[in-house]
């Protein structure tokens, strides 16, 4: 049998991969019930960043009845905190149990998985790896069942992240945008890949406490915010992203007010003459950055165009006469 410090050292080399292998959230998980419903919120200018967060209301994890232990077995029983001297976990967690001994090919066995805050667990005594997952945030360590009972107790310092977009003092729909989330600061140099994608409105993201950055796209053009923040542990950080764009949509019309001609294909274009958007129909909308654009209208065979000036908040048509 594998001695302890063996399963320490098996476990440093293995981490990286337990990490990134038993890590994944489930989409759609209501973790924001484990958060005050009275949370702070944050300001997030384009350009800038700050913290966010209030203290949250967390539940304790509720005491579970000891199950009867039967002889030869040992009770593993579980719980996690948001670190030292801080409070209890109290739901939102995936426990997972593994042989310490990995297979022929090179796995590792699950033996037990449990969902419940603070879980006793009876297996037969021997040596294991513990994996305990909230959100993005994990832990893993090796465990020795020697005696009747082992209690061990995990540190998860992690925070919760809700975020939402505005332009001036209105709330952007919900489906309009999305944000994407990179550990580390935006001016940090390396490429690296977001940790969440595709995060809409109002879904809360855990993930261990520190600086993080996000990106704001509102719609699919050119409206793209980057703002550095910090999650704190056992808080829930609500961020403000505030976009300087409008909604334009844009139609072709032979006569200023008329009806807009159908199968026109569209190019939105800077000054400079870098292509921001392409599109076909007769009213494609287009959510863009505040400044100066022009739209590029083709129909058949020929082509019209138009400059025109995009203000923050100010939604509108964008008409172009075919002349």
């Amino acid at each position: 049998m594998m001695s302890l410090s063996a399963i320490a050292a098996t476990l440093r080399r293995l981490m990286p991969a337990l990490a990134i292998a038993l890590s994944m959230p489930v989409a759609g998980q209501a973790q924001s019930s484990l958060f005050s419903t009275q949370p702070s919120t944050g300001l997030i200018a384009p350009g800038t960043g700050g913290p966010a967060g209030a203290p949250t209301a967390i539940a304790p994890p509720s005491a579970m009845p000891m199950p009867m232990v039967p002889a030869g077995q040992s009770a593993l029983t579980l719980s996690a905190r948001f670190g030292k001297d801080a409070p209890g976990i109290g739901g939102g967690l995936t426990w997972r149990v593994y042989t310490a001994k990995a297979e022929a090919d090179g796995s590792f066995k699950l033996v037990k998985e449990d969902k419940s805050p603070s879980p006793t667990l009876v297996m037969p005594p021997g040596n294991y790896i513990v994996h305990v997952g909230f959100g993005l945030a994990t832990s893993v360590k090796p465990v020795s069942l020697r005696g009747a009972t082992v209690h061990e107790e995990f540190d998860l310092p992690a925070g919760g992240l809700r975020m939402e977009g505005r332009v001036g003092d209105v709330r952007v729909p919900a489906g309009q945008i999305s944000f994407d989330v990179y550990k580390g600061s935006q001016f940090e140099a390396g490429d690296r890949r977001p940790i969440a994608e595709h995060v809409m409105t109002g879904e809360v993201v855990v993930v261990p406490e520190g600086t993080y950055y996000i990106v704001s796209n509102y719609g699919d053009a050119n409206s793209v915010v980057r703002s550095d923040i910090r999650v704190a542990a056992a808080k829930l950080t609500d961020i403000t992203v505030t976009h300087r764009a409008a909604a334009i949509t844009l139609k072709l019309v032979g006569d200023k007010g008329g009806e807009a001609l159908a199968n026109t294909a569209w190019s939105v274009l800077t000054p400079g003459g870098d292509v921001i958007k392409e599109s076909i129909g007769a009213f494609p909308r287009v959510i863009l950055a505040e400044g100066e654009y022009r739209a590029i209208a083709r129909n058949e065979g020929k082509v019209f165009e138009r400059e025109f000036k995009v203000v923050t908040g100010v939604d509108g048509d964008v008409e172009v006469q075919a002349r």
